[in-house]
């Protein structure tokens, strides 16, 4: 058994308490003897929600001896909300304890750095490994196997249940639904995205007409009461399709990696684009629609003759083209952040909604992690801001847009005067920006996360996702008085010198694995900084993980941005065609420059920092 670096685990603290343990405090001593998997998420980030989905089959097979814990550890000053963690870990049917750490006391114990991140605690209570990003299930689940070995022969190993006890599920009609869209004929459909299936409303936006989808998740297609949804979010009509009667609408299916085709009059359900499997770095970025993956689809839209795409879980805007079955990347460069410019130069974070503007010359982008409001134009594709600065800046602030705040927006609207109804789900609030006026004013409050809305005979119709509900409102004629309120998030500032900056990404492959070069270079690393100021050399790509850097000591304080992806293949020559997996992470890494603070910055992709 090859040695490894090995420290005591620090105890795990939260001050919001335990979910799915019966009410049951626990301790690393209560978990001795068990392999346990730290997963240090937050409900906003769409890579935790990867990681959450890459989890379920390592949690199944080794139940009996691995103990996963979700540290949620919030980046929005919502997400430190006790009720909605309740509501995140549903929504997201998580299955495993979970810690809620509002302080981010456990966080800093552990050293984390990003979201998410996924530490390794053996069974005598060590860590044993960390992983940041996604694509690591594999090295987890070799890791796994070979503690359990060891810990078997040590006799240190205890099997048995797991500390988790599910909570009590609360029937409805609807349950965390994320979208709606106005059908032809009148009422509602909606994606019942904690349903996994669509249900289409009459006019009262309450009474079930019928349901697509039979409600497990899945992929399937099909009838109505066969097909398969995995947690479907946006909905758009298509223009000038469908049998007669009903025409049709496309779905983004978010965790399917899929857009899906819903034919009104009949209820069947057809895959359009997506392969079921999730894009990384390095897949194709164009193509036939059914052979190209996608990743976390969040809301679609027609705008300029194609169906654009919120793709959330590559921070960019792809479109599919019904025409000629094809689907390619629109605007965004897959680096997350705000950033204006032409289509292939401009940042996106997590764009989650789309609308397009009654003349058709703006796509209206809700780009939930920067808490910002967008448009792509017509023509030139190129994109702008309307609201937001960046991804650590949010509040609920009125007035002129360049100083207004939203928080985590899912959802925008166009009203009839041209203005744009903004879902801003973490303030709990229906927002509106008029962009004749440049203003932002407060449309009404006192909603839980709404996520989507449609325009209804001078009405609203908002999705209150966490209500599990439509609430019709009339749009008011004066604003709602909001008190102003500006956050930044409470992740800590890390302290580094001015000048020279060593960067280090750690990256171990995977036992049995290695770096393989045979076809180009195994790794990418990606820097920048905001503002642009802060560095005054280091910026840029290269393929070596170390590299450095030079702060501006002019500059007191930023982010730096950065960027690591590592493909490991199997390493036995006996293998004829050796598997290959790639890990990645982005890191938004705020710094506060101290004169004699630190002048290395390790980052670690997967290992130990030793």
């Amino acid at each position: 058994m090859a040695s490894r670096a090995r420290v005591r685990a620090p105890e795990l603290v939260g001050k919001g308490g335990w979910l799915n343990t019966g009410s049951k405090e626990l301790t690393l001593g209560d978990l001795r003897g068990k392999i346990i998997l730290l997963d240090f998420w937050t409900f906003c980030c769409i890579n935790c929600l990867h990681v959450l989905d890459e989890l379920r089959e390592l949690e199944e097979k080794h139940r009996d001896t691995l103990v996963i814990v979700g540290v949620h550890s919030p980046k929005f000053v919502h997400e430190a909300e006790h009720g909605a963690v309740v509501d995140a870990v549903a929504r997201y049917d998580v299955a495993h304890p979970v810690l809620d750490d509002p302080e981010l006391v456990t966080w800093k114990q552990y050293a984390v750095r990003a979201w998410p991140t996924l530490v390794v605690v053996d069974p005598e209570g060590y860590v044993v490994a960390q992983h940041a990003g996604e694509g690591h299930a594999h090295a987890i689940a070799a890791l796994v196997e070979e503690l359990e070995a060891e810990h078997a022969a040590k006799g240190t190993l205890r099997r048995g249940d797991s500390p988790y006890v599910p909570p009590v599920a609360e029937p409805g009609v609807l349950r965390f639904p994320g979208k709606a869209v106005r059908l032809p004929h009148g009422g509602y459909l909606v994606a019942d995205s904690g349903h996994h299936s669509l249900v289409e409303l009459a006019e009262d936006g309450e009474t079930v007409l019928r349901r697509i989808g039979d409600g497990e998740r899945g992929f399937v297609d099909g009838p109505a009461d066969a097909a398969r949804f995995s947690e479907p979010q946006g909905l758009a009509l298509l223009p000038g399709d469908g049998d007669e009667g009903g025409g049709a609408v496309v779905v983004a299916d978010t965790v399917n990696h899929a857009l899906r085709r819903v034919d009104l009059a009949s209820g069947e359900v057809t895959t359009v684009a997506g392969t079921g499997r999730q894009w990384w770095q390095n897949s194709a970025t164009s193509g036939p629609a059914r052979e190209v993956d996608l990743s976390s689809p969040w809301d679609v839209a027609w705008f300029d003759g194609r169906v654009w795409i919120a793709m959330a879980g590559t921070h960019q805007l792809w479109a599919w083209d019904p025409a000629d079955g094809t689907v390619a990347v629109a605007a965004g460069t897959t680096n997350e952040g705000l950033v204006d410019g032409p289509a292939d130069e401009a940042w996106f974070a997590q764009p989650s909604g789309l609308a397009v503007s009654p003349d058709g010359e703006r796509l209206w982008v809700a780009d939930s992690e920067t808490s910002a409001v967008r448009w792509v134009a017509a023509g030139t594709h190129r994109v702008s801001t309307a609201v937001g600065t960046g991804l650590f800046d949010f509040g609920h602030r009125d007035g002129a847009a360049g100083q207004a705040l939203l928080q985590h927006p899912l959802g925008v609207t166009v009203l009839p005067d041209g203005s744009v109804a903004i879902a801003d789900t973490y303030n709990h609030a229906l927002r509106r920006y008029d962009p004749a006026s440049g203003e932002v004013t407060t449309l009404a409050t006192d909603l839980r996360e709404p996520s989507g809305a449609v325009v209804v005979d001078g009405d609203i119709v908002v999705v209150e996702s966490a209500r599990h509900r439509l609430t019709r409102l009339r749009l008011p004629e004066e604003a709602v008085q909001v008190e102003a309120a500006a956050h930044r998030t409470q992740r800590p500032a890390t302290e580094v010198a001015p000048g020279a900056l060593r960067l280090d990404v750690i990256f171990t492959p995977p036992a049995g694995q290695k770096l393989d070069e045979s076809f180009g270079p195994a790794t990418r690393l990606l820097v920048s900084s905001t503002p642009p100021e802060l560095l005054l050399s280091g910026e840029g790509s290269d393929t070596a993980l170390d590299r450095e850097l030079r702060l501006n000591p002019a500059v007191t304080e930023g982010v730096l941005h950065i960027s690591a992806m590592a493909a490991s293949c199997d390493d036995d020559p006996a293998i004829e065609y050796p598997t290959c997996h790639v890990h990645q992470q982005d890191w938004g890494v705020p710094v506060r420059l101290v004169e004699g603070a630190a002048s290395r910055l390790p980052l670690v992709l997967a290992g130990m920092d030793r």
